[in-house]
């Protein structure tokens, strides 16, 4: 293998590491670098399933601790049964549409207008989100019922519109439900687990035939690149929300949003290619 698909891997894990737990849409950004680095084939698509899991991983390390006390607990702790409850309830709606409907969005709204529609518009909730009153009667995750779990995987639910963000729509949502910022933030780190695990699993499932060896050092390289990132992203959000708001990422989405119509315009990226 050469250097420059390794080169290649590195700056698609890179890519869906950094963006994957932010309110950006790792997807947008993903079909860009992929369209620009001319890895956006078939190939590449099993290539971003097991960069994705990567970045779930980074998650379940980050919070290993609080899963292991979860998973020992599920018998006797009732902390530990409502969190596992709240996770499979908030999961389901993205389950459940996502099967219903999701060929038809990808049919439907995978066009660069609706893209680029997607980032301003969710850049103009998250400015209005951030700008109402932010009333909090939810500090914690394990202050959370299973009613506000559905809310939130409603939520989650409108990422499956492309360009939505999976991360920023449960994030703003529980803001708009009364969680504090970091209880939105880290719902949606838990809610990633099983939301990236039963995605990679159907894709690769349906991807099989495409599995090579030879892509080993591919896969290696560009897994541990979106490991290490999507982990560094995680802390520093953590730490980025304690003093700030997300103000920052919606003037970058709507930035982001132009680029998509600019490199659609000028034939630079095939948005429709997803």
């Amino acid at each position: 293998m050469d250097f420059h698909p390794l080169l290649q891997a590195l700056i698609l894990g890179l890519v869906e590491g950094f963006t994957e737990f932010l309110p950006v849409s790792s997807t947008g950004h993903l079909i860009l670098a992929g369209d620009l680095l001319k890895f956006n084939d078939e190939r590449g698509k099993l290539f971003l399933i097991v960069i994705q899991a990567a970045a779930m991983l980074a998650i379940c390390w980050e919070y290993r601790a609080r899963f292991g006390r979860v998973l020992a607990g599920l018998g006797s702790d009732p902390v530990a049964q409502r969190f596992a409850l709240n996770i499979a309830v908030a999961f389901m709606p993205l389950a459940v549409l996502g099967l219903a409907f999701g060929k038809a969005i990808k049919v439907t709204l995978f066009n660069p207008v609706a893209v680029a529609t997607a980032f301003i518009v969710g850049a103009f909730i998250i400015l209005w989100a951030e700008k109402r009153r932010h009333t909090v009667r939810i500090e914690s995750v394990d202050e959370l019922t299973p009613a506000d779990a559905f809310k939130l995987g409603l939520a989650q639910a409108c990422a499956l519109i492309p360009g939505t963000s999976r991360s920023g729509a449960t994030i703003i949502g529980g803001m708009l439900f009364g969680l504090s910022r970091k209880a939105a933030t880290e719902f949606s780190f838990f809610l990633a687990v099983p939301t990236l695990m039963a995605a990679s699993a159907y894709q690769l499932y349906k991807e099989r035939h495409l599995l090579a060896m030879d892509d080993l050092g591919l896969w290696t390289v560009g897994f541990v690149a979106s490991f290490v990132s999507a982990f560094l992203c995680v802390r520093w959000l953590l730490r980025f929300i304690s003093t700030h708001d997300f103000t920052i990422f919606a003037w970058y989405r709507i930035a982001f949003g132009i680029v998509v119509l600019a490199t659609w315009q000028m034939g630079i990226v095939d948005w429709s290619a997803a």
